[in-house]
């Protein structure tokens, strides 16, 4: 057995959580009980860098750690070498990570190490040690301990109760976006008075009444949420000094994981626990000696910005400790040198940061490999093609991960997978067709094709809000089963419902007048893609979004701009579309109609999942998902300048850097195999958009890569000539600023003019007598709009008046 220094006697505490096991090996008569791993042990694997990190006494301590560069092992080993070497009371240690999965890790890995003491330990994440804080502090603040906390579903009924206690316009002011921007506020440590006193327009001010009353609502129901977490920790600090001191006083040992991802809240709270400013107690007896602060992180991997993540919290880290000490974690032990040689060209781009390089003992390794498709069809079938080879080669599916910089790209990947019949999963996202607004923007269209589709119908009936209650939905419910309707055919005869208010009639009539006048459009075999276009703009469903601040619908107005793309891409080519059956040799003899859309994504949307043959699935994710992750085989798709980096950090500087460190989060997550790829051409809401290589390809060194495909060997025909703008196949794009100011809309007007011819519009007047092909002789009842806008309705006696777009309906005036 190996030589024992023997540990001293630790308070009653500390020897009651070790129990009989905890690393002994004979008989406690015989010789001392073994109750910890040597030195030797401790270190042992560990390189210099890392030995320094663990042994380190007395100043703050920054290790930068590069990706892969072991930085879960040097955490774990210096909290046992505190234990072991330092003796160190575990409960005097506070480990702070992100994730509570991190967490049990850790301290199942100290464990291991010292024994069954190191439960005693506050390994936990930022909201779970302020929990544990407040339920014994919290009545200082006016709660008790027996607090709730909020979580986002509460927190979304909460808000909208505000909404309407304050009488806000329901349309304008949404929970979600209210959510975020006071959530943003709170990681500030912004209270709803200060806000209130920020405020400087209208909305602002109405935005600021919402907090106040929120978090007034969230006290009398003695409850917090995730964000007052933090901010109400830090406060009870701020206003109690006697409580902080005592917690000064517990915590000796304070060490943070991923510190580049903290927001300004959670770097508060770890100054006011190690800052030496604090001179003297509250009680005025002895200066409270901070603790001593260990914070891990990498500025290269900061991405999460948009959740308040401040980067300057690690870069400035030697500002606010001015006599910390910094260690450098540069072997990568993940990684094959060509790839870390990528990572470190790429992310050298970037100003301010503190220099390091990643290298590895592994070896070159295999060059990347780079693939430059005709569109995204052709990427994804390279990718599928090419997992396909590994596979044959020995490799298995669950070794490769396809990353991408939005969620809409997922679309493509999932749709040739289902083909080639790969398995796959989405991790940390909703697989396409099953996320809220492609169903809903799909309900709409299967409401139109059958109005009978009472679940799609009632979907949609007041998505967005339109003033249709449920108490409404009960009253039309209400008709339809007492005179034996369908539920769309009560909606047409709403005056008739029992109790219905004049209110939600009026709102009523309005949507039964915007399914007609879409139907017209559905009866005169318009294309799927153009009937989506106006039914997203028409219904009011896309203004929402493209209002809203909350980031999620921004992802929201992407996947909507590729299902637009589905629509197109089907129209266009319904034999050789992404959901299509190449064996239909029919498909195409008619145009396809909206139903015949429908049924294809229908097919798509519920293949089943092919079992897991023993062997994995491939892992589709966002590259913001994938931080953390490693894979043997890494495909990093989409890059060209508009969709990585995204067309939002194009003329920034600080958000293209972050898009840099997410290129880099995402070249070093391979560890064997590397593949880049990206289309000349994309579709943006069913537009074919020209997009350049991303300025990432370009910061490449030529010799690691080997381009399997470049532009020059484009197969397409029938598109615009595209003039090389970039070392890797770029083309003539707009300028920065340009594509910046760039919107969805620009892209849908481009699909527009795809749609059918309009018909010659007559020249109608009320009391004129017309005929149509469907309902025969009928008399203009009402007119409204002009041009391809106009609109008439008409009274066909029997059929009841009808409501059409005389654009498409096949009207003659007698």
């Amino acid at each position: 057995m190996s030589s024992q220094i023997p540990l001293p006697d630790l308070d009653r505490l500390s020897r009651t959580a070790r129990g009989p096991g905890d690393g002994g090996d004979g008989d406690e008569g015989e010789r001392p009980a073994r109750r910890g791993p040597t030195p030797e042990e401790l270190l042992a694997g560990l390189n210099e860098p890392q030995r320094a990190a663990v042994v380190h006494e007395g100043a703050p301590l920054l290790v930068v750690a590069g990706a892969g560069s072991g930085k879960t092992r040097v955490l774990t080993r210096r909290i046992a070498w505190l234990v072991s070497e330092r003796k160190a009371h575990p409960g005097s240690i506070l480990a702070i990570t992100f994730t509570n999965k991190a967490a049990a890790e850790m301290k199942e890995r100290v464990e291991e190490l010292v024994g069954r003491r190191a439960r005693i330990m506050w390994v936990s994440t930022f909201h779970s040690a302020c929990v544990r804080i407040l339920r014994k502090e919290v009545d200082k603040l006016g709660l008790t301990s027996s607090f709730s906390i909020y979580d986002a579903a509460d927190q979304k009924r909460l808000m909208q109760l505000v909404i309407g206690e304050l009488d806000l316009d329901t349309k304008r002011y949404q929970p979600g976006p209210l959510l975020h921007w006071v959530s943003s506020h709170k990681n500030e440590l912004r209270d709803p008075e200060e806000v209130a006193g920020l405020s400087s327009n209208k909305l602002e001010e109405s935005y600021a009444a919402a907090y106040t009353l929120y978090q007034r609502r969230l006290r009398e129901a003695n409850a917090l949420d995730f964000d007052d977490l933090i901010m109400s920790t830090v406060h009870l600090f701020q206003q109690f000094p006697d409580v902080l001191e005592t917690y000064r006083r517990r915590f000796r040992h304070v060490l943070v994981d991923e510190y580049q991802d903290t927001n300004h809240a959670q770097y508060a709270l770890i100054h006011q626990l190690c800052a030496a400013q604090l001179e003297e107690t509250a009680s005025g007896g002895e200066r409270v000696e901070p603790a001593e602060l260990m914070v891990v992180g990498d500025a290269d991997q900061s991405i999460y910005a948009f959740r308040g993540a401040n980067i300057r919290n690690i870069l400035d880290f030697e500002q606010d400790f001015p006599d910390a000490t910094s260690i450098l974690l540069e072997q990568n032990y993940r990684s094959t040198q060509t790839i870390l040689n990528a990572a470190n060209a790429v992310i050298g781009n970037n100003k301010g940061r503190k220099e390091k390089r990643l290298w590895s003992e592994a070896g070159d390794g295999e060059r990347i490999v780079g693939y430059v498709a005709d569109d995204q069809h052709d990427e994804a079938r390279f990718v599928s093609d090419e997992i396909d080879a590994l596979v044959d080669r020995g490799h298995k599916a669950a070794d490769v991960a396809v990353f991408y910089r939005t969620n809409a790209q997922s679309r493509v990947f999932e749709e040739v997978f289902i083909r080639t019949g790969q398995p796959y999963r989405v991790v940390g996202g909703v697989r396409f067709y099953e996320r809220r607004e492609v169903r809903d923007a799909l309900a709409y269209l299967r409401m139109l094709v059958n109005p009978a589709d009472q679940v799609s119908l009632r979907r949609v009936l007041n998505t967005p809000k339109r003033g249709i209650g449920d108490r409404a939905v009960a009253c039309v419910q209400a008709l339809a089963e007492r005179d034996g309707l369908t539920f769309w055919e009560a909606l047409r005869r709403a005056e008739d419902a029992p109790g219905l208010a004049t209110r939600s009639l009026t709102a009523i009539r309005g949507f039964v007048a915007l399914v007609e006048e879409l139907q017209s459009m559905v009866s005169a075999g318009e294309r799927a893609d153009v009937v989506l276009e106006t039914v997203l703009e028409r219904s009011g469903y896309l203004a929402e979004l493209e209002a809203s601040d909350d980031p999620q619908d921004a992802t929201r107005v992407e996947n909507l701009g590729e299902l637009v793309a589905v629509a197109r891409e089907f129209s266009d080519d319904p034999v050789s579309g992404p959901s299509a059956d190449p064996t239909d040799v029919d498909a195409g003899t008619l145009a396809p109609s909206l139903s015949d859309f429908l049924e294809r994504v229908a097919l798509v949307a519920d293949t089943d999942q092919i079992p897991d043959d023993g062997d994995g699935v491939v892992t589709l994710m966002t590259l913001h998902t994938a931080k953390g992750l490693e894979f043997p085989v890494v495909f990093l798709t989409g890059l060209e300048d508009g969709v990585f980096p995204h067309s939002r950090a194009l003329g920034d500087q600080p958000e293209l850097e972050e898009e840099r460190r997410l290129a880099y989060v995402g070249l070093t997550r391979a560890r064997e195999r590397l593949y880049i790829s990206r289309a000349v051409v994309r579709s943006a809401w069913g537009a074919p958009t020209h997009n350049p290589g991303s300025r990432f390809l370009d910061e490449l060194p030529v010799d690691l890569v080997d381009w399997r495909r470049t532009e020059a060997a484009q197969t397409s025909w029938g598109r615009p000539d595209l003039a090389s703008s970039s070392r890797y196949g770029g083309v003539g794009q707009p300028t920065d600023a340009g594509r910046r100011n760039f919107s969805a809309a620009a892209a849908r007007a481009d699909a527009r003019a795809k749609a059918k011819p309009s018909r010659e519009i007559p020249s109608l007047e009320p009391g004129d007598r017309v005929t149509h092909d469907s309902f025969g002789l009928g008399t203009v009842v009402a007119l409204e709009g002009s041009g391809d806008k106009s609109v008439a309705s008409i009274d066909f006696g029997s059929d009841g008046v009808k409501r059409l777009l005389l654009r498409y309906a096949p009207v003659e005036k007698l």
